[in-house]
C-alpha cells in the first residue's frame, strides 16, 4: 500500500500517520515512513527521541548529497543539473531505521510549491516517485494540507489518499480543497477520516458537510492520545483503543482495492 495523510494543520494527520507505520510493521512489513510536512513531527509521533531527531537532518537541507545528485547547488535556478537524479539507495543509505520502519524527512524546498525546477525540489520529487512507482514496501506519507511535493504521475499510482477532518467548517474546507487537487493529478481514491469525534453529534455534522465524499472510519478524541504528546511518546504505546480504530479503517481502506 502507497498511502498519502492530508488535512488541515492540527487535525491528526501526523498521529494517523505513525500509527498505520507502527500497525503495518507489526505485521511484518516493511515501512517507509516519509514526513513531507515542512512541520515535521512524525518523527517524534513515531517515538523517535529529541536527542535522535535532532541528528536528523532533513534532505532539502542535506547542500552536499543535492549537488553530488543533481550537479548543481541548492537554491539555484536555471543552469544546467539532472532532471532525473539517483535516489534509489537513499531510503537505506540516510534513512533512520525504528522498528522495521525507515524515516525520511523531507524538509522544505523554497520552491515546493511554485513547481520550480530548482536542485532541492527535483531530488525530493524524484525520491517521491521512486517510492510511490518502484518500491515494494509499505509507503505512508505524512503531506502538509495541500499536496504540492506530488506531480501528477506520482500522485496517481498512491493507492490511497486520506483526508483527515475533525468536527469543524474549516477543517470540511481543506478536505475539499484537497479533494480538488487530488482530482487534478489524477488521484482515484480519496477518503476522509473524521478524528477528535466526542460523540454522534461530531459525526453526523462530518457526514452531512463532506458531500460525495467517501467516509472511510471515525477516531474517537481520546485522553492517551494528548497524553502522550505531552510526554513525548508515542501513540502506539499509549491508546490500545485508537490502535483498533486504525486497523479498523485500514482494513476498509484495503478492501476497497480487492472488491
Amino acid at each position: 500500500m502507497k498511502i498519502a495523510i492530508t488535512g488541515k494543520g492540527g487535525v491528526g494527520k501526523t498521529t494517523l500517520a505513525s500509527l498505520l507505520c507502527h500497525i503495518y510493521a507489526q505485521e511484518g512489513k516493511r515501512v517507509i515512513a516519509v514526513d513531507a510536512d515542512p512541520d515535521a513531527n512524525l518523527a517524534s509521533a513515531l517515538g523517535i527521541s529529541k536527542e535522535e531527531i535532532s541528528k536528523i537532518k532533513p534532505i532539502a537541507d542535506m547542500k552536499e548529497l543535492i549537488e553530488e545528485r543533481t550537479g548543481a547547488k541548492t537554491g539555484s535556478m536555471g543552469g544546467i543539473f539532472k532532471l532525473n537524479p539517483k535516489v534509489d539507495d537513499l531510503p537505506e543509505g540516510i534513512g533512520y531505521r525504528l522498528n522495521g520502519i525507515t524515516l525520511l524527512m523531507m524538509g522544505k524546498s523554497k520552491a515546493a510549491a511554485s513547481g520550480c525546477y530548482c536542485p532541492e525540489n527535483v531530488l525530493l520529487r524524484r525520491l517521491l516517485k521512486h517510492l510511490v512507482i518502484e518500491r515494494s514496501e509499505v509507503i505512508i506519507l505524512d503531506m502538509e494540507a495541500g499536496i504540492e511535493h506530488l506531480t501528477r504521475g506520482t500522485a496517481e499510482s498512491v493507492d490511497a489518499f486520506i483526508v483527515v477532518v475533525e468536527p469543524g467548517q474549516r477543517s470540511i474546507q481543506t478536505a475539499a480543497t484537497v479533494r480538488e487537487m487530488a482530482r487534478g493529478l489524477g488521484v482515484k481514491k480519496v477518503f476522509i477520516v473524521a478524528n477528535k469525534i466526542r460523540g454522534s453529534e461530531d459525526l453526523n455534522f462530518i457526514k452531512d458537510n463532506i458531500g460525495d465524499m467517501e467516509l472511510v472510519g471515525s477516531i474517537n478524541f481520546n485522553h492517551a492520545i494528548m497524553e502522550a504528546d505531552i510526554k513525548g511518546s508515542p501513540p502506539f504505546d499509549y491508546s490500545p483503543i485508537t490502535i483498533n480504530e486504525v486497523k479498523d479503517l485500514k482494513e476498509k481502506i484495503e478492501k476497497s482495492f480487492n472488491s
